[in-house]
């Protein structure tokens, strides 16, 4: 547990790194575009002078340098209208449009509300406007944060993906590698213990207890192939799923504390249902499920196991009157290394979806929880029929 919350951390830490950058980012570009507005106002101003000069001036007077300034402007759109808004020439403008008089008159207003127009006095009678706004290099300097941000988030999303399957990949090697192993190392002493057991058969007086030893046997050679089993793909075979449930729920009962009771609840419709089961790895998710409700019960407490047809689906459920699940904890429990208890791996419930979700093509969640009043798992599996 201390794990994720290290790497929750980590990951707020990489977030909030992220948003800095972004933000830092924005506010340098912006600053940078507002001194490009102030030089481009600067810019307009002196065009407006220039102009000014050159309608003020005699005809004989030479301004070519006002005329070349007029003339240099090749990016910030210019239009220059008369005291009654009538238009007099445009510059940087698409002209077509700027014949339509209405959509003239909307690029004005415009114009308007992003800078105020300068007013040019050719005479005591007679008053132009010059209207103006943000080049189109600027126009498109301003998407430019946005489109950088955007590439990057799509790049660190990409990364963390490939990351993450990277390490799922890795852990599965992990899984499988010690499931494996562990399935070896058991096969040693089991091996041994049934020819134990054939010695004492032998003898008189030990019936009952050689039988109990075989149950147990048999009971550790269906744990050793579960075991060998992760990692392979397993072969899925048409069975009543009522039946398979009854026979884990039967095991667990009987080696459960006898205040622990277990009733089952299985619609009519739903013991005619045949699911495509590997029966020995879908058998260790009903126990695993079993195993944690008599674990969160104590003592003392009622498991109800139910199976009923939805649709297409068929639901089977494990409810308890245990010490249930805090609402922040309900999705962290399937993940590998997260337990409660001060023994065990934290694998089971994150094996146990990985056999429902990817080997049955089914889910498993939680479907409620409240503390101190019980938990109710959930798995909807497809109907083979």
């Amino acid at each position: 547990m201390d794990f994720y919350n290290k790497k929750n951390l980590w990951k707020f830490i990489l977030l909030l790194f992220a948003i800095l950058i972004g933000a830092v980012t924005l506010w340098y570009t912006e600053s940078f575009l507002e001194e490009l507005r102030i030089e481009e106002e600067k810019k307009v101003q002196q065009f407006a002078m220039a102009m000014r000069n050159v309608l003020e001036a005699d005809p004989e007077d030479n301004f070519n340098f006002e005329q070349d300034f007029i003339r240099s402007n090749t990016t910030i759109p210019i239009v220059l209208t008369d005291a009654s808004g009538a238009l007099i020439t445009a510059r940087n403008m698409d002209l077509e449009k700027v014949q339509n008089p209405e959509w003239l008159q909307r690029k004005i207003e415009q114009m308007r509300q992003e800078a105020e127009p300068i007013e040019v006095v050719v005479s005591e009678s007679q008053v132009q406007y010059i209207y103006y706004q943000n080049s189109i290099l600027l126009t498109k300097l301003r998407y430019y944060p946005l489109i950088l941000l955007l590439v990057i988030s799509l790049f660190i999303g990409i990364a963390y993906i490939a990351f993450s399957n990277a390490r799922k990949s890795e852990q599965n090697r992990v899984w499988n590698g010690l499931a494996k192993e562990t399935a070896h190392q058991i096969g040693t002493p089991l091996s041994s213990l049934m020819g134990w057991i054939e010695l004492l058969r032998a003898q008189q007086g030990t019936e009952e207890a050689v039988m109990e030893m075989e149950k147990d046997v048999e009971r550790l050679n269906i744990i050793t192939d579960r075991f060998s089993k992760i990692g392979s793909v397993p072969v899925l075979r048409p069975l009543n799923l009522v039946a398979v449930t009854e026979q884990a729920v039967g095991y667990l009962s009987s080696r459960s504390p006898r205040k622990v009771i277990f009733k089952t609840h299985f619609s009519p419709e739903s013991k005619e249902v045949l699911v495509k089961l590997n029966k020995p790895l879908y058998a260790w998710v009903i126990e695993n499920l079993l195993r944690n409700a008599v674990d969160a019960i104590g003592a003392k407490g009622q498991i109800d196991i139910s199976i009923k047809v939805q649709n297409r689906n068929i639901v089977v459920e494990v409810a308890d009157d245990g010490k249930g699940i805090a609402v922040n904890k309900q999705k962290t429990i399937f993940r590998p290394g997260f337990t409660t208890k001060k023994r065990g791996w934290g694998l089971g419930l994150s094996l146990a979806r990985r056999i429902i979700e990817e080997y049955h093509q089914g889910k498993i969640f939680v479907a409620h929880s409240e503390v101190d009043k019980g938990t109710i798992f959930r798995i909807l599996l497809r109907k083979a029929n």
